[in-house]
């Protein structure tokens, strides 16, 4: 069987290097066409904020010492801020609390759960960052309560999914996590 080469880590900062020089140029260009084009339309701006989610996914995805459910964890963040941003620039018509969060609220609970059923021995690896991921997801819970989204469709299903998972989690792993935060917290 033949093996692919192992790219060594000088050329891939060289690599890195010439693609963040690239994506500086391209978002300065961006910003100058925009300026130029359409001056009262910042859509550059959206443009850019792509480039940097960009960066922020392929940075950690090149770390080698990351667990799956730190990467679910950073994209969920990433993702869910690039979406309030976007509608921002686009006059915040609210789809990004009442659509897009919820649903990546959602997929990112279905991601960690499918992480615990599957790896239920190797889980405490991921405990932590599924307890952050439950605490970002009470999003939508208090978007329902402070009357933020118009259509709470989605924001229910992900607020029960939420608790589905939670519940999931502590009847699979409560005696792991309880004895992996006595240990790391000496209590």
């Amino acid at each position: 069987m033949i093996y692919p080469k192992k790219i060594n880590a000088r050329k891939t900062n060289i690599i890195l290097n010439l693609f963040a020089v690239v994506s500086i140029l391209v978002a300065i260009l961006l910003i100058i066409i925009n300026k130029l084009t359409t001056p009262n339309i910042h859509w550059a701006a959206l443009s850019n904020a792509g480039i940097v989610y960009l960066w922020i996914t392929v940075i950690y995805s090149i770390n080698k010492n990351i667990n799956i459910a730190a990467h679910v964890m950073i994209q969920t963040f990433a993702i869910s801020l690039l979406n309030l941003y976007i509608d921002y620039k686009l006059g915040m018509d609210g789809w990004s609390l009442s659509i897009s969060i919820p649903i990546i609220i959602i997929i990112a609970n279905v991601t960690m759960l499918f992480l615990t059923i599957v790896s239920s021995r190797r889980y405490i690896r991921y405990a932590i960052f599924q307890l952050i991921i439950l605490g970002f997801s009470t999003l939508p819970a208090i978007f329902i309560y402070e009357n933020m989204v118009h259509n709470r469709v989605l924001s229910y299903v992900a607020t029960g999914i939420v608790a589905i998972n939670f519940i999931i989690t502590i009847c699979l792993s409560a005696s792991d996590v309880k004895d992996e935060i006595i240990r790391k917290f000496h209590l």
